[in-house]
């Protein structure tokens, strides 16, 4: 429930504070007095678009703050608290909107800032605003099926959910599917060059290295008579077969000479033993020099069957890498990848088979989820008709039909869900002759349909329906949806307009009803209206043109009868006319014990 909401430099309001409480509240005053404002002011706090153009001129910012008492259990205080919300005394929420003259704005929910949407995702488990504007939405057949769906509770609510996440499911597996079928031409071709490049690797068959082990044994080969040369001089140099004086010969000396003096300094004796070891390593060397220029001989034939594989390697590589290692590397992942690629045959086929068991599956939870709105959408005509002859519209007959539309490439339904068993027998439902459009709420065409009068044709809602009589809709659908799914709060702006006289006393009765469920607030120009009223507000001017906090009055019943006279005349102080708004008062009170 609205408990409390304060207006700062918002349109002609200069600083306000409405106090609201439960039943049915009416918001009056004189034209231009910033009635609509309360209900701007709701718009934003559930998060409706901000209009830099509502800041009141020479404020930087308007400001709307609202006091909500909410029951713990309401799916918004969970919204809220999960986005850091806290609550005034476990049960009041406090919600804020500011805008600049710039046009920007900002949000806070229980003290935390918080993104304006979250005002939109809350604001439908705490207020119903309605405006004029929602007559002209009334017309579209999505709010016409959001209406039905409410209406139908739980039944199509379960529905809708299987529905839905069928739905979902079938979207992404003919995605997948699609996206295969597409690119098939593509993966076959793929599939055969890595099949001829695993094809052309396997027949060369290179191992790890052996492109670098090759060339290095082909620089052996070409150089064979020069490496035996050197091994060989080395060797002679090493062990004193050459000329001079052998490198061992001369290592044997300094050792000699150094053991010598190691009686004397066992510092030379270290020495001498360093000598020692370098002895036994050029011996080492010279043996190892030997063995290698005895080894090293030209081989003409192995040097061309070197160059041979070289060259077959090179030409191999030269599609798939650098080297021999990253052509195996692409072996391996092109392995992978085409026995990935192989599949996709069978990927087809299974995935063909799974959208074909998607959409029967799917095609019978549309079956079932028309035939709960068709027996919600009977129930809700009847209910909603019986509304408008108490609005003053004896006769008149709300039809809501869900039907589909064909189409080649949707689901076929099973036959006898095609048929209307619950139409009235002057709007039977026509079968759907073959497959139907299908999308993610069903394959349900709802479209909400108004005689007007007995012998009238019934005519779509945005085809054939006046404002008033759009306006009475509206409101017997609320009072229907409100007894099966209340809204804590519902807020009206002008939902009488176009309508007067006994039409309006319907109005004003039907308002009673769905105050018994609701909060109502409602701002109307009617006394007809304004006389069901559990609690009347006055909006008035000062005479600087501002609506400061005193502009805001709670009326007592003496002020009340002074402004439905005012209403019914404008003649406030005219005796009879508050005798006629007396009498209205008592009409509405006894009326009231009725409803």
């Amino acid at each position: 429930m609205l408990q409390e909401m304060h207006l700062r430099g918002l349109g002609v309001i200069d600083d306000a504070v409405l106090e609201f409480g439960p039943g049915l509240t009416v918001v009056t005053g004189e034209t231009g007095a910033g009635k609509t404002m309360v209900v701007t002011g709701l718009g934003l706090l559930m998060g409706g678009r901000a209009d830099a153009g509502s800041v009141r001129e020479g404020y930087q910012s308007a400001l709307v703050e609202g006091r909500l008492v909410l029951d713990p259990r309401n799916a918004a205080v969970a919204k809220a608290v999960e986005a850091g919300a806290e609550l005034d005394d476990g049960d009041t929420l406090v919600i804020a909107r500011t805008v600049s003259a710039e046009g920007r704005s900002r949000a806070h929910v229980g003290g935390r800032g918080v993104p304006n949407g979250l005002l939109g995702e809350m604001s439908g488990d705490l207020v119903a605003v309605h405006g004029q504007s929602d007559q002209i939405r009334l017309q579209s057949t999505v709010k016409q099926r959001e209406s039905l769906d409410r209406f139908g509770g739980a039944a199509v609510a379960r529905a809708l959910a299987a529905y839905r996440k069928t739905y979902a499911e079938l979207r992404t597996v003919e995605k997948k599917h699609r996206e295969i079928t597409q690119q098939f031409a593509e993966r076959v071709a793929e599939a055969e060059r890595l099949r001829a490049g695993l094809t052309e690797i396997e027949k060369v068959a290179p191992q790890p290295g052996e492109d670098h082990e090759l060339k290095a044994e082909s620089q052996r080969l070409a150089h064979a008579e020069g490496l035996q040369q050197a091994a060989a001089t080395a060797n002679q140099a090493l062990s004193g077969e050459s000329e001079g004086f052998a490198v061992a010969s001369l290592m044997n000396q300094v050792r000699r000479a150094l053991e010598g003096g190691a009686p004397n300094d066992p510092a030379l004796g270290d020495l001498a033993r360093r000598a020692a070891e370098i002895g036994y390593l050029v011996d080492d060397l010279a043996t190892e020099c030997a063995s290698y220029a005895a080894g090293v001989e030209a081989d003409p034939v192995r040097l061309a069957a070197v160059e041979d594989r070289r060259a077959t390697l090179s030409h191999l590589v030269r599609g798939y890498g650098d080297d021999v290692d990253a052509t195996l590397a692409w072996a391996q992942q092109a392995s992978v990848r085409l026995l990935e690629l192989d599949n996709d045959e069978q990927s087809v086929d299974e995935l063909a088979g799974r959208v074909n068991e998607l959409r029967t599956a799917l095609a019978r939870q549309a079956a079932a989820l028309t035939k709960a709105r068709r027996t919600a959408a009977a129930k809700l005509a009847k209910a909603v008709t019986g509304e408008l002859q108490e609005l003053s519209m004896v006769g008149s007959r709300l039809f809501v039909e869900v039907n589909h539309k064909p189409d080649d490439d949707g689901l076929l339904l099973e036959p006898e869900t095609t048929i209307d068993l619950t139409a009235t027998e002057e709007r039977p439902a026509a079968p759907a002759p073959g497959p139907v459009a299908f999308g993610p709420d069903g394959a349900d065409e709802i479209e909400m349909l108004l005689a007007p009068h007995p012998g009238a044709s019934p005519r779509p809602l945005g085809k054939g329906a006046s404002g008033g009589e759009l306006s009475r809709v509206m409101l017997g659908l609320e009072v229907v949806l409100g007894a099966v799914d209340p809204v804590p709060t519902f807020v009206f702006d002008e939902v009488d307009s176009g309508v007067g006289g006994k039409a309006a006393l319907g109005i004003g009765r039907r308002l009673a009803r769905l105050a018994r469920n609701s909060q109502v607030l409602v701002v109307t120009h009617l006394p007809q209206v304004a006389a069901f009223a559990d609690q009347h507000l006055l909006v008035r001017k000062a005479h600087s043109g501002e609506v400061t906090s005193s502009g805001v009055h709670t009326l007592d019943t003496e002020s009340r009868i002074r402004e439905l006279a005012r209403m019914l005349g404008g003649l406030e102080d005219s005796g009879s006319a508050q005798a006629h708004a007396e009498e209205l008062l008592q009409m509405a009170e006894a009326d009231r014990q009725l409803v």
